[in-house]
């Protein structure tokens, strides 16, 4: 493989569900402008496009960049679940990497709606979670929430009983990446809140609330891709950040073997992409400096914080509750506001991931900068199952 950088970066304002009139190309359009414009490029130049979404039909791809330009280069759609944006970036780091392009285009985009949340009317006889829910259904009885919640509230209630953590850690997550997001212009939510209000938010199930889960969102995100010869060619050494390794892990047998609601929402795959990444890029997790991981809930945060090595099993809890993954901790965890306050478009998470992250590395991410930020990493689950992780390193220029 050789060296791959990402020299553009844009994303569009993650709003509610049909609070902005705009079609899907036209979202793409303004993210993928944006991340051509940062690069100082035309689309021209592009070679080719993996474009991600979960909702809209096949070939949407192709659709959302046709009015940006019709030169004809090759487009892949990509749908990973809620990792489909990362995976994208994936497609873009491997065609340059592995010596097909020399400008790749990573593309991720949602226009979500209530009913493509709520699945289909009836049961069919074979869904992409039947290893989950079996693992569920020996253990818990069905409620009202959406099954996603319901996993995930589940996994917060085994972290629990296994561990001792209790409903104010899992709420100070949530404390956390609210008042990250007061400093985000693009986030949906940008209010902050109380530990006490997000205690005494809506219940959704099990212990979570509803200040705790990520709520549907519209948007997209785009990411320019380029290998180290674009770089130099074209004098972007100052704004290049590299991916210094990137892994796509799905599940294992491990994942419901031990009948865990800890391993059936993706703690086994992340350990699992973490390590190679960190053994990829001769790292270990102290020296990373920002992370933009997938709280799609609150419990998920303190999951992926023991997969990636932040602490020791069962040690989540107390970690957020000491302020180590906040500004001035051991790292700032979700400086975007996460999944919880900037939104969850699923197809654009990743890219919007891999958005903050070039920002904060070459120190264009304003009130929410993290001093000195060297190198980030970045973390994209989606059940079913995908975990990407991504290991970034800022311009040397």
């Amino acid at each position: 493989m050789r060296r791959v950088f990402i020299v553009g970066v844009a994303m569009t304002p993650f709003v509610k569900i049909g609070s902005r009139e705009w079609t899907y190309p036209e979202m793409v359009g303004e993210a993928v402008r944006g991340a051509l414009g940062d690069a100082g490029i035309g689309y021209d130049q592009v070679q080719r496009a993996a474009v991600g979404y979960v909702f809209q039909p096949s070939a949407a791809g192709q659709r959302a960049l046709y009015d940006i330009g019709l030169t004809g280069i090759p487009m892949v759609n990509v749908n990973n679940n809620c990792a489909t944006g990362s995976t994208a970036l994936m497609l873009a780091r491997e065609w340059v990497g592995g010596g097909l392009a020399e400008v790749a285009l990573a593309v991720g985009f949602e226009q979500m709606t209530k009913e493509a949340m709520a699945g289909p009317a009836t049961t069919p006889k074979a869904t992409t979670v039947d290893n989950h829910l079996a693992v569920m259904r020996g253990q818990f009885d069905f409620g009202n929430a959406p099954i996603t919640t319901q996993f995930f509230g589940n996994a917060a209630i085994e972290h629990m009983k296994r561990y001792g953590t209790t409903p104010e850690q899992l709420a100070r997550v949530a404390v956390k990446n609210h008042e990250h997001s007061t400093r985000n212009p693009l986030a949906q939510f940008q209010n902050a809140y109380t530990l006490d209000e997000v205690l005494t938010d809506k219940p959704v199930h099990g212990p979570l609330t509803r200040s705790q889960c990520s709520p549907m969102s519209d948007g997209a995100a785009a990411a320019v891709v380029v290998s180290e010869d674009f770089v130099r060619a074209h004098g972007l050494e100052g704004q290049a950040v590299e991916i210094l390794a990137q892994e796509l892990a799905t599940d294992g047998s491990s994942a419901f073997a031990a009948g865990s609601m800890i391993d059936v929402v993706g703690s086994g795959m992340t350990r699992r992409a973490a390590q190679r990444v960190f053994e990829t890029a001769g790292i270990g997790i102290a020296d990373v400096d920002v992370i933009e991981l997938h709280d799609c809930f609150s419990i998920n945060e303190l999951i992926t914080y023991e997969a990636l090595g932040l602490c020791g099993e069962g040690e989540s809890g107390a970690l957020v509750e000491s302020g180590a993954t906040t500004y001035g901790g051991s790292w700032v965890v979700n400086p975007s506001g996460g999944l919880i306050s900037k939104g969850h478009p699923l197809g654009a998470t990743g890219l919007a991931q891999a958005t903050e992250l070039s920002w904060q590395l070459r120190g264009l991410a304003g009130e929410r900068q993290v001093p000195d930020a060297r190198i980030a990493l970045a973390h994209n689950l989606g059940l079913g199952g995908a975990t990407a992780v991504t290991l970034y390193a800022a311009p040397s220029a």
